[in-house]
């Protein structure tokens, strides 16, 4: 090292060498304070610094020193990922650091072969790259082994740790972390690796449930990394014919109704990224297929190659790595038009630029997404594309505010003064506690209630349910055949849970709905949802190519396809995240305000003067009701959560309201009966949360809620949904705008 470093000098001899034999001439800061605590083994660390900062070295540097003394060389360390192909990236890093130290690593995931796992299993040494799923899987098929796979084991890794909080998947992880450590009866320290964290301590508090305090953060305060921003607006034009290059077929399906703004945006796209090496998220798996389709036909009509590919998580493994490997090769430009598939931590290598088109899902996703830009010292590069509709005589507040241009400024803002959206914290989550009782059933070969009890939720990661909820919910699972209860008291699975758990889509925490697959020949090109058929001869975009149908098997679940000339993208399930509180503040300080972004164009800023113009004329500085026609629109200047319990506090008042975004709809009601209901539920107080969730109707969600009693839905909905206190105090803010 040509600094001086102390810790440089705690890393194994052999160590030191690998680093010298990379050219390394300091140890970055991320580095330099992870390997003393990781070294000492007796705490828990979360370590979070910007995409490419070295975050895993500081992990693995300071581990496999430790794997390299004398004592510990047959011990074992788990690196959790929430990607397979984070794992085989990861695997192709890690390897080159531990094939001279006689390390091993080994890769565990759906595409691993038996015999390679069975290998781990007969000697767990080394370094285990898995998923939860698969961790999951060697708790249900190999209970008896797991107190000698564990035996050794001295870290674990958890990567990408935002993207596991206040989920589903992320309880599954944390109870499953803490049967291991119930199985070695000791703490195994926990290493959080993360590149953008909300709240430090909500993220403690995930890594080690009631012990935040003890988490050691080790957060990279180096910066200074220059951000060139651009956000261009588009309004959204009468849709235009857009012929493909084949004059002799003018088929509608070659000649296709698209938004005027769409081609403008994929004109910009087109212009602005060819030649360089690029990131276009979509936010969605159709928005992809979209403009992937449009830009490779923009391509061929201009006779260039084409450098635009598409990437998300319908698209086979084949045609994924297929784009990852062409963008890390920087001998020819490309651009990857992307959903949150490469929002984490894949080494694509660095990219000139990235693109977001439409709103981005949060200010957290989209400082993840910058991440990706700029590297060895560069300017990060981020150009965003909003578009807005036309203005009529119909035009809802949210369009004649500009919503979607006024919410991503606000997101900019929060973004350049460096705040992001705070991982979610409630939530019971017991969809997932069924999955565990079940799991840990088949780990144990049966357990007992109060065993099952102890280790999941007393001593475990579901420490917020009482015992009376866990005696209700093992009753709900019993009387769906989920469990059965021997003579002797121990708990078996009942005839549907056992064909549950011995089938593969057991081991995931969270819905994966049947798919099609679809192949050309004999390549598959990737799946689609079961729900979202095709037919025979209708045409299809797919993978940024067009498709036509040749035949459908429901049978087999296969979708045979031939190239073709027409088609359209497909429909995918999915939708975005929930907007934060301070988000919808941020917005409402956006409209008072009058500075104008200097990173708008000139079309954005006219739109930002429109909208604020329609928004003092509405008056909504001072004022939080909008009456239109027969529809009044509250405006509550705060996040989804709190805007879906008001629509539904305003439902069990016998009110038709709904959740429409910046604005709460409710729909034929007078005035009068609008600020009688409202008077109502101020003089109530605020409702209690259990008992509004029992008003609401389609409450099941996540994969086991199914088996759920209705009480026990209501329980998990009021946690996870419901903000009773903040749509009371928006309910009173109302009372008083109109008093």
């Amino acid at each position: 090292m040509s600094e001086n470093s102390s810790a440089f000098e705690r890393l194994h001899p052999k160590i030191r060498r690998w680093i010298w034999d990379q050219g390394w001439t300091a140890l970055r800061e991320v580095q330099e304070l992870s390997i003393p605590p990781i070294l000492s083994q007796d705490t828990d660390i979360i370590i979070a610094a910007a995409t490419a900062t070295g975050k895993t070295e500081a992990a693995f540097l300071p581990i496999c020193t430790k794997l390299l003394e004398g004592d510990l060389e047959d011990h074992a360390v788990i690196y959790l990922s929430p990607l397979k192909a984070l794992i085989n990236d990861q695997f192709s890093r890690i390897e080159q650091l531990c094939e001279h130290l006689h390390i091993d690593v080994h890769p565990w995931h759906g595409d691993i072969s038996v015999s390679k796992k069975r290998r781990f299993l007969r000697k767990p040494a080394g370094i285990l790259l898995i998923t939860p799923e698969s961790l999951e899987a060697i708790f249900v098929n190999n209970g008896h082994l797991v107190p000698l796979v564990f035996a050794n084991l001295r870290f674990i890794v958890v990567d990408e740790l935002h993207s596991f909080i206040g989920s589903e998947r992320g309880r599954q992880v944390q109870s499953l972390l803490s049967r291991i450590d119930f199985v070695l009866r000791r703490k195994a320290p926990r290493i959080g690796l993360s590149a953008t964290i909300g709240d430090m301590w909500l993220a403690a508090d995930f890594l080690r449930p009631g012990f935040a305090d003890e988490v050691k953060m080790i957060v990279s305060h180096s910066s200074g990394q220059e951000l060139k921003l651009l956000l261009r607006a588009y309004v959204r034009k009468a849709p235009s014919l857009v012929p493909d290059n084949d004059d002799q077929d003018k088929s509608p399906e070659n000649g296709k109704d698209t938004d005027g703004s769409d081609i403008a945006v994929a004109d910009a796209l087109y212009r602005t990224l060819r030649g360089n090496n690029n990131l276009v998220f979509a936010n969605s798996r159709n928005r992809v297929e979209f403009f992937s389709d449009l830009l490779r036909r923009m391509s061929e009509e201009a006779h260039v190659p084409n450098e635009f590919l598409p990437h998300h998580g319908s698209l086979s493994k084949e045609l994924r790595e297929d784009a990852e490997s062409a963008i890390k090769d920087k001998s020819r430009p490309l651009t990857i038009v992307c959903t949150s598939t490469l929002e984490l931590g894949i080494d694509i290598g660095a990219v000139s630029s990235i693109a977001q088109v439409s709103v981005p899902p949060s200010v957290a996703s989209m400082r993840q997404r910058l991440g990706r830009s700029g590297r060895r010292g560069e300017p990060a590069v981020l150009r965003i594309y909003v578009q807005e509709d036309e203005l009529s005589d119909s035009s809802s507040p949210s369009d004649v505010l500009r919503a979607s241009l006024v919410q991503t400024v606000a997101m900019v803002r929060l973004l350049l003064a460096k705040w992001y959206e705070p991982p979610p914290a409630s939530g019971l989550h017991l969809s997932t506690l069924i999955q565990q009782v079940m799991s840990l059933i088949a780990q144990y070969g049966g357990v007992t209630a109060e065993q099952a009890w102890n280790v999941l939720c007393n001593n475990g990661a579901f420490s917020l349910i009482t015992q009376q909820m866990f005696a209700h919910l093992l009753r709900s699972m019993g009387s769906h055949k989920l469990i059965t209860q021997a003579s002797d008291g121990l708990l078996l699975h009942g005839q549907i849970g056992e064909r549950i758990v011995n089938h593969y889509a057991f081991y995931t925490a969270f819905v994966t709905p049947e798919e099609y697959r679809l192949v050309s020949g004999e390549r598959t090109l990737g799946t689609l949802p079961i729900d979202r058929p095709l037919s025979k001869d209708s045409l299809l975009i797919f993978g940024g190519k067009r498709w036509l149908v040749l035949e459908v098997d429901s049978q087999k679940k296969v979708i045979v396809l031939k190239p073709a000339k027409g088609g359209k993208p497909p429909v995918f399930d999915g939708q975005g995240g929930w907007v934060h509180d301070r988000v919808r503040q941020e917005m409402f300080e956006v409209y008072t305000g009058r500075d104008v972004p200097i990173f708008l164009d000139a079309q954005g800023q006219e739109l930002l003067n429109e909208a604020r113009e329609n928004f003092d004329r509405y008056g909504l500085a001072r004022r939080q009701l909008l009456a239109q026609g027969s529809t009044t629109y509250v405006f509550t200047w705060m996040g989804d959560r709190v805007g879906d319990t008001l629509a539904a506090m305003l439902r069990s008042k016998g009110m038709k309201a709904a959740n429409e975004g910046i604005v709460v709809a409710i729909f034929n009601a007078s005035m009068e009966e609008i600020e009688g209901c409202v008077n109502s539920m101020v003089s109530e107080g605020p409702p209690v949360a259990y008992e509004l969730a029992k008003s609401i109707i389609n409450k099941a969600s996540e994969k086991y809620d199914l088996f759920l009693a209705e009480e026990l839905l209501s329980a998990d909905y009021a946690a996870s949904k419901l903000d009773t206190e903040g749509a009371f105090a928006v309910a009173s803010r109302i009372l008083e705008s109109v008093t």
